[in-house]
């Protein structure tokens, strides 16, 4: 059977369940650092609501977003305030406090430690040290640790990976470049969706080897290759039509994005586009849940977090291009393109 068929059902209710890891540690992080009180004597804003408590605004940008989504804040004109439900049941000094229930296993939950590590950093320690990124940033990854990733990049990425390629979007490409591919999954699903499509993955060496195990597997290594190519110190191919890059971005803050932006610009012809797969949080920054979470999820293993649509805009047009817009692929997937006058 072709692994590379749509599902019966999309993969929503799994991404749900996996990412619900977050949603109580993002509640035992916020009545740590006081944040239900800290908003109890009127809205704030993300910078001054960090001051109050104490922590990096970055970092509870992110973790708000995901408590606004569930319900626990919400965002009016860009301060954060209470809903009725924390004000009643979330508030320390209150009649209803929930609050020796639901913090009661903090102290030995990981994922609370890991929360408050970003939010109160400690200058011992890298809250990310040991994660995928920092090899990303090295330029060095052992053969291992590639296939690791290939597999678990790829047994997320599948469902969405076809969704993207029966869009419609890659009509009329036909060399495309797949930066910091992976297992070639997004590649290997256009190819075989695009009989005129031929696709590049430009990574790592130790992943491209990672990647020639699932090319070959799929049968479409007369369409699909590799270039093993460190997008950060290296020159970027040329030639190719368009550039895709799928879970990269939220790999990166905005100011790397900017700079892979501008390398993807200089590296397309003029009418060349670009596409970037991801899960898109809302313009205001407070849902959906999963993608919240997901966000989360960046926040303690890499440099980055989900964007909005209007975020990815205003990178993509930073770098020169244009007729930036989003096409639901599967899931709580978007494509983003946008192309190069």
């Amino acid at each position: 059977m072709n692994a590379y068929q749509m599902p019966v059902v999309d993969d929503r209710a799994i991404w749900d369940l996996w990412l619900s890891q977050h949603h109580l540690p993002a509640i035992t992080v916020a009545d740590e650092i006081g944040l239900f009180a800290a908003l109890e004597a009127g809205p704030r804003d993300t910078a001054t609501l960090a001051a109050a408590c104490n922590v990096e605004g970055r970092a509870l940008g992110i973790v708000l977003g995901l408590i606004a989504a569930l319900g626990f804040v919400v965002r009016r004109e860009g301060d954060w305030n209470l809903t009725s439900v924390s004000r009643t049941y979330l508030l320390p000094d209150g009649t209803f406090y929930w609050g020796p229930l639901i913090t009661g296993g903090r102290d030995n939950d990981p994922i609370h430690a890991a929360l408050m590590g970003m939010l109160r950093p400690s200058e011992k320690a890298d809250p990310t040290e040991g994660r995928p990124v920092e090899s990303w940033e090295s330029g060095q990854l052992e053969i291992e640790q590639a296939r690791s990733i290939a597999q678990f990049m790829h047994a997320h990425s599948l469902p969405a990976a076809i969704g993207a390629s029966r869009t419609g979007r890659f009509e009329g490409v036909t060399s495309l470049m797949d930066v910091g591919g992976g297992s070639g999954v997004f590649s290997i699903a256009a190819a075989l969706a695009q009989p005129g499509l031929k696709a590049t993955i430009m990574e790592l060496p130790a992943m491209c080897e990672a990647a020639q195990d699932y090319i070959d597997k799929a049968d479409v290594a007369d369409r699909v290759g590799t270039t093993s190519v460190d997008m950060f110190r290296e020159d970027w191919p040329t030639g190719h039509d368009a550039l895709f890059f799928s879970n990269i971005y939220h790999d990166w803050n905005e100011a790397t994005n900017r700079e892979l932006s501008a390398k993807a610009f200089a590296a397309l012809p003029s009418g060349g586009r670009i596409f970037l797969h991801e899960q898109l949080m809302a313009d205001t920054l407070d849902g959906p849940v999963t993608t919240a979470s997901f966000s989360v999820l960046m926040l303690r293993g890499t440099r980055g977090k989900q964007y909005s649509l209007g975020e990815l805009t205003a990178i993509l047009e930073s770098a020169g291009f244009e007729d930036v817009r989003a096409t639901h692929s599967c899931g709580y997937y978007s494509l983003v393109e946008a192309v190069k006058p």
